[in-house]
């Protein structure tokens, strides 16, 4: 693949729940190089109004890490596109500017909002509609919750990662791998469900326009935009929602393979060129989200290694501070378990007494519970990562009926990707060759778009091509990445 002429750098934003990156394409000797600039720390805040993200400390982080990309590309960088988690927004007032700190999707103001928007359209009706899989923490939800609570009806409201895209100076709309994970989208189109909104009283009018991946932005603007490295920087959206960024990171082509998106959550699913909204992927709650280049991303959300962090963080607070590492030293010397868990409980969704939960359901499934002595807890770690590698297999099991692929791969793409344990047991189970990525595939995929954009690849109907984005994905994986931290070089 041909650099851009200019050869000036590129920034990616990803904004994870627990973790944040800035990170900066350069090129050396014509090849594209990515360095992770800066990371910090991210986490919901529980007050009297709620579980809720301080976005004011979120995007100091992201202008830190600018500041930083401006001092590394004297060159100049050519573009920034930003990418995270999906379903959380922001309110806005009449002026533009944030109403209150976001709600976080583990708030539990959407129990009810799910009950009673169900009252109005039914699972299956919903699912004919957008085609997404039933999760309490979808945008619908969340904002039903709002009209629930009598707030936020008329105002405008936009998605988190096109937020901070917007507070950079950019136009305020939805990236269309994001829309549609708000479940207020017609399946198979780039168009808000009218249909949904009437149904369940939400107005359309408050829900920003949908573009496609790698549409532009605007350019610059603010105090960022009078450092010298940033006077001709645009904006861009690229798919804006991060698994959609990972999978377009994975440098495949074929029908033999799937991806397993493994970090807070792991998505695990296969990529389609339509919707399949069949009764059984109904039945089954599987989801059909957006991808680069109107592909359809069909997969379904497993609890990840969230599980995991909140049992260590309830063991740090009782003094038995564990590392990932460690754990899985010990776990790789243990045999199987002799009872599993069932990861997407209902229960074990909600964050708190974590341990608690796990005990309580293994011993109404007739299974020994954990004891609070420390060599306790690599079992309980090695039920966690036996488990999860039991409802992966399941889960691909269903995604090659559902579709009637023959699977022979499985890429590994995020932060879990690296976890040569649970790797492992992934393998066993499934009996598919499992290829780990790149830990830092959002980013990957985020810069991937961007450049695809940069080659005037792009129309407003389809956005960027996904083959196109395939192409510069694999550029980037041959050549690999520095990290920052370590410095470590692939």
């Amino acid at each position: 693949m041909e650099p851009p002429a200019n050869r000036e750098a590129l920034a990616a934003i990803d904004l994870g729940a627990q973790s944040c990156r800035v990170s900066l394409l350069h090129w050396k000797q014509g090849v594209p190089r990515i360095e992770v600039i800066h990371r910090f720390a991210n986490a919901p805040v529980s007050s009297s109004e709620g579980l809720r993200w301080d976005i004011e400390k979120i995007f100091e982080g992201v202008k830190v890490g600018l500041r930083l990309c401006a001092a590394a590309a004297p060159e100049g960088i050519a573009t920034i596109g930003v990418d995270g988690w999906a379903v959380d927004y922001v309110r806005l007032a009449s002026d533009g500017s944030c109403v209150a700190n976001p709600f976080c999707y583990r708030d539990e103001r959407t129990e009810k909002a799910e009950e009673q928007v169900h009252q109005i359209l039914s699972p299956a009706r919903l699912y004919s509609l957008n085609g997404i899989q039933i999760l309490r923490l979808n945008t619908l939800y969340q904002l039903y919750a709002d009209k629930l609570a009598g707030s936020g009806q008329a105002e405008r409201w936009i998605n988190l990662p096109e937020y901070i895209t917007y507070r950079l100076g950019g136009r305020r709309a939805a990236e269309y791998t994001n829309a549609t994970h708000t479940g207020l989208v017609r399946i198979g189109a780039h168009e808000w469900c009218e249909e949904i909104f009437h149904e369940l009283g939400l107005d359309v009018r408050s829900a920003p326009e949908i573009v496609p991946s790698g549409s532009p932005a605007g350019a610059m603007r603010g105090d960022l935009s009078d450092l010298s490295s940033f006077r001709k920087t645009q904006l861009i959206f690229p798919a804006c929602h991060d698994t959609a960024s990972a999978i377009a990171a994975i440098p495949a082509t074929g029908e033999d393979w799937a991806f397993i998106s493994s970090g807070t959550w792991s998505l695990v699913g296969t990529v389609l060129d339509s919707p399949c909204v069949n009764e059984d992927a109904q039945k089954l709650n599987f989801t059909n989200l957006g991808g680069v280049g109107k592909q359809i991303c069909f997969l379904k959300n497993v609890n990840g290694m969230w599980l995991l962090r909140q049992c260590m963080d309830e063991w740090g607070q009782r003094g038995r501070v564990w590392s990932v590492k460690e754990l899985l030293r010990q776990c790789a010397s243990l045999p199987a378990p002799h009872g599993l868990i069932d990861v997407d409980e209902r229960e074990l969704m909600l964050p708190g007494n974590m341990v608690g939960k796990i005990n309580a359901q293994l011993k109404r499934a007739g299974h020994r519970s954990f004891g609070r002595d420390d060599s306790e807890i690599p079992l309980m770690a090695n039920t966690i990562f036996h488990s999860l590698a039991a409802r992966y297999a399941e889960v691909l099991a269903s995604i090659a009926a559902l579709t009637k692929k023959k699977l022979k791969r499985l890429f590994i793409v995020g932060g879990g990707g690296q976890n040569t344990f649970l790797n492992g047991l992934t393998a066993e189970r499934t009996g598919l060759e499992v290829i780990p990525g790149s830990t830092e595939s959002s980013t990957v995929g985020n810069f991937a778009v961007q450049l695809a954009a940069l080659q005037g690849d792009w129309n407003p109907s389809t956005g960027v091509s996904s083959s196109v984005v395939a192409k510069w994905a694999e550029e980037m994986s041959v050549h690999g990445m520095v990290l920052s931290g370590d410095r470590e070089t692939n």
